[in-house]
């Protein structure tokens, strides 16, 4: 059964689709949902369906919950600035916002409203950044614009010819969120199962019969209604593995981190980013102060050599042959050769990187830069070369699989979960109903 691409909110009567009235009334009364994914969207999802009554398991292949990208960004929650108008980044980004601090601050996790700046440090970034203001307005996110004077109130130290203010944007653990929403599943009744690894899924009549295995206790068959998968770095594998074409390749980018010494970060208040450059599909190197009082400086992005790439010498040749072997790699690198080449070099001088950082922070050198913990975003690429620049998710009957969900997933995880309690809802319906 070929597979369907969503890319909208689903709509209440909406043609050819059940609504989700009558999508639930085709459901039992209790629906046995497995959910593939310890990230902060697997348990969000998992979180939402145990709520309302599902009877809900999650496989996470790993020994500990939010290891991968969840555990390993910078903790921001993200306003909705950056995102095309009208897309799902923007609207559920921005929903996301306020139901991310609002989740935080009600079950006791470390979130602060810092507000952000974003930097023009030349006179040839003016009109990027007033672009920016524009679509942060189109997107209901309050933006102010300051000139120079004006952005040191917020930031003193801070480089600038013009700046946005945006007020909504804030710091939050993210690994504190998921303790959370594990223990919600735990205590509606589900049941999260670590070191368990999804092998293959297939529908049988009216189960998804689930192939996993784990180290310890060797192979198992599940059985269950539905599956969501929210697989992050092997998302596009994990849908091959359950008969469902994920229409792109995750091609994994490594965005390395320092942390600024002290004397550097006591120079920074907030949150400060650059103007995006728009020849680079990645924000850039910003400052970041964490909730508990941490400054960070990055990530910078250049292609990792395995999925989980924590480190330069990290290679998985398997990782390799199927991002080499995608022709869409390819075409993207082709069109970024020169700040592709200086995010490299970039990568191996720390005395570079302090020179981006000092764009916005001047003085800063590579004496202030402390190596801390790299992450690996799983970027998923068109064949053409383009990247998914939206969220993207596959359906198939009993079925969802979160394929694309880089930033601001994880600001807007809870507005995805409910996104994909909808899809479920859809794809249950449609199964019945065949």
């Amino acid at each position: 059964m070929p597979a369907r691409v969503v890319l909208r909110h689903p709509e209440d009567g909406a043609p050819g689709r059940p609504t989700r009235t009558r999508a639930r009334e085709l459901r039992e009364a209790t629906v046995r949902v497995i959910v593939v994914g310890g990230g902060i969207i697997g348990l969000a999802t998992a979180a939402r369906l145990a709520r309302r009554g599902d009877d809900v398991t999650v496989l996470e292949k790993e020994h500990e919950l939010a290891r991968h990208q969840t555990g390993r960004n910078s903790g921001v929650i993200h306003s909705g600035l950056y995102y095309a108008p009208g897309s799902l980044k923007a609207r559920l980004g921005t929903a996301g916002a306020a139901s991310m601090t609002r989740f935080a601050a009600e079950h006791g996790v470390p979130v602060a409203t810092t507000g952000k700046l974003v930097v023009a440090t030349d006179a040839g970034e003016r009109d990027r950044l007033r672009t920016l203001a524009e679509r942060g307005a189109a997107n209901g996110v309050p933006v102010r614009e300051l000139g120079p004077v004006e952005a040191r109130e917020h930031e003193p130290e801070i480089a600038c010819v013009a700046a946005l203010r945006v007020e909504t944007t804030g710091v939050v653990d993210y690994r504190g969120v998921c303790a959370v929403l594990a223990r919600q599943v735990r205590d509606a009744g589900g049941t999260v199962l670590l070191g368990r690894t999804l092998r293959a899924a297939r529908v049988v009549g009216t189960e998804v019969r689930v192939s996993t295995r784990s180290f310890s206790e060797g192979d198992h068959q599940l059985a269950a209604d539905a599956l969501v998968v929210c697989g992050g770095l092997h998302a596009d594998r994990l849908a091959l593995a359950c008969g469902v074409d994920p229409g792109a390749r995750i091609v994994p980018f490594r965005g390395e981190y320092f942390d600024l010494a002290p004397r550097a970060a006591d120079r920074v208040r907030g949150l400060v980013y650059p103007v995006p450059d728009p020849r680079f599909p990645f924000l850039g190197v910003h400052l970041t102060r964490g909730v508990h009082g941490e400054v960070h400086a990055g990530p910078n992005a250049v292609l990792a050599l395995a999925r989980e790439g924590y480190r330069r010498r990290d290679v998985a040749w398997r990782d390799v042959v199927d991002a080499a072997s995608w022709p869409g790699l390819w075409r993207l690198a082709g069109r970024n050769l020169v700040p592709g080449a200086e995010e490299v070099v970039r990568s191996l001088s720390r005395t570079l990187f302090a020179a981006s950082v000092s764009r916005l922070l001047p003085g800063t050198t590579a004496d202030d830069l402390h190596p801390a913990p790299a992450g690996v975003r799983a970027q998923a690429l068109h064949r053409d070369g383009s990247l998914v620049d939206d969220f993207l998710i596959r359906t198939a009957p009993r079925q969802v699989h979160v394929i694309n969900a880089p930033s601001p997933a994880a600001t807007a995880s809870l507005e995805i979960a409910r996104h994909v309690e909808a899809e479920l809802d859809a794809a249950m319906g449609s199964a019945v109903t065949r």
